[in-house]
């Protein structure tokens, strides 16, 4: 396989390139929804409650099946996973677009989140069989760290454009374009799976994958629902415990089950443990800034839509110039030091972002805050992404890809209930999204310490280690 790396180089960016598309448009298909729902709404005749189901349906089922399609992955091999998933993603899309009832649409997003489930371990799977050497892995996955975020930005202006001047029904028709295109990129481009090798894994694991699956979407649908409803209200509180009593359980079981889903010790080791905070914050201080800032500008200052999605064009720019640059700066500095420098200058673009007030002015006000945030966020997908698959081996590729992209899932669903919990504290709504920013900035800043502390205790230990050995 090393061989065919080398002589087909060409092909193998190509083919990076082209997975890239598929993973930015999975979470594209989050955020494209987010401006025209309203219009969705009005259509459909759906109240809150609806709203937030055709709102959360992909995320739930995205979130929810990543642990086991990593699993399915390394069982059954990423080529085969990636051409299922897409197979799913685009045949549900179109579906969406199509859909006459709130219900069909409600399923046809759960569908798509099943696809992307699928699609996005085997995807990281693939790469790691097109890049086998380490060095071409880190950065790979140094350049991949910041297009799911990218796709996200995207999604949000093209979702502001879309809605203003056609229909929100064709948000549906990049996902099925890319899905197409994606399964012309398997038969073409990408080598086959390692039959041998995927025979010799492990079972699947059903009880774990049931207890993950449930657990994690009614966990997320409580915190998401917390936007909407009282923490005591069923809506939040039911779905909440439950989903919290399911994990429970599910880590319970995976320690005692002969072939876990999650394997304990593959989250334990410290580097890992840094990029999958860092990608959890990095996705979760994003999504609270296109979450709070889109409201602020549309309800506080009575921006349109068009307008809204405009005052992001910065904030994409800096994401895709980051991103060009991400895997000389991680190859230079190393994942951890841009892990950390990210999180330092993120919690300085939130400290800025802190100030707002009912008559801040965006280009002085916000503008700068933004920008120092999007640097610090893409550093961090860059260097957490590589810290988060360090050391996988290719039969856990599928495993790996699960982890870090359920990790950055969650970041939005727990971080921003989290901090629309703390804004409730302050004496009005715009103080209230000045104090979840500050918050967010200081969460940052005690997990660039925590990332160092974890780090260097390691190296500290492996020097000990050592030293015994050569004495």
């Amino acid at each position: 396989m090393q061989t065919r790396c080398t002589d087909t180089k060409p092909q193998f960016k190509l083919a990076f390139t082209l997975l890239a598309v598929v993973q930015a448009t999975l979470i594209f298909t989050i955020v494209m929804i987010g401006i025209p729902l309203p219009d969705i709404g009005v259509e459909f005749g759906l109240n809150s409650a609806d709203l937030l189901l055709v709102s959360t349906a992909y995320g739930l089922s995205f979130s929810g099946l990543l642990l086991f399609g990593g699993r399915l992955t390394d069982k059954f091999g990423g080529r085969k996973l990636l051409s299922i998933g897409l197979c799913l993603f685009g045949l549900a899309s179109v579906g969406a677009a199509f859909s006459s009832h709130f219900s069909v649409m409600v399923m046809m997003r759960f569908l798509q989140g099943a696809g992307a489930a699928m699609t996005a371990p085997a995807a990281v799977a693939v790469l790691r069989t097109l890049f086998p050497q380490p060095e071409d892995f880190m950065r790979a996955m140094a350049t991949w760290g910041g297009v799911s975020v990218l796709g996200g930005g995207v999604g949000f202006l093209a979702s502001g454009v879309v809605t203003t001047w056609v229909s929100w029904r064709w948000m549906f028709v990049a996902p099925v374009l890319v899905a197409l295109v994606g399964l012309a990129a398997v038969a073409w481009l990408l080598p086959k799976d390692d039959e041998q090798a995927a025979s010799h894994q492990s079972g699947l694991d059903p009880i774990g994958a049931l207890l993950a699956t449930l657990g994690i979407a009614l966990g997320s649908y409580g915190l998401i629902a917390s936007g909407e409803f009282a923490w005591s209200s069923p809506m939040v509180f039911g779905p909440l415990i439950s989903g919290v009593c399911l994990l429970s359980l599910f880590f319970w079981v995976e320690r005692r089950v002969k072939a876990p889903l999650l394997p304990p010790g593959f989250v334990r080791e410290p580097h890992r443990i840094v990029g999958l905070i860092g990608i959890l914050l990095a996705s979760a201080s994003m999504g609270l800034v296109t979450f709070l800032l889109s409201l602020f500008l549309q309800i506080q200052q009575n921006w349109t839509p068009l307008e809204t999605a405009g005052a992001f064009v910065p904030y994409t720019l800096t994401l895709l110039l980051m991103n060009r640059a991400a895997s000389g700066i991680v190859s230079r500095f190393g994942p951890l030091k841009v892990t950390i420098f990210g999180l330092l200058i993120g919690s300085a673009g939130l400290a800025l972002l802190s100030g707002i007030h009912p008559q801040v002015v965006y280009t002085s006000g916000l503008l700068p805050g933004i920008v120092a945030l999007t640097i610090g966020t893409s550093m961090m997908f860059a260097g957490s992404a590589v810290l988060s698959t360090m050391h996988v081996p290719q039969q856990q590729a599928g495993l790996a890809g699960g982890v870090m992209n359920t990790s950055m899932e969650l970041g939005p669903t727990f971080g921003l209930a989290s901090l629309m919990a703390v804004a409730g504290f302050a004496p009005n709504v715009v103080s209230g999204y000045g104090l979840a920013f500050g918050t967010a900035s200081g969460v940052y800043l005690f997990a660039a310490g925590l990332a160092w502390f974890l780090t260097r205790r390691k190296s500290q230990l492996m020097k000990t280690v050592v030293a015994g050995e050569a004495g």
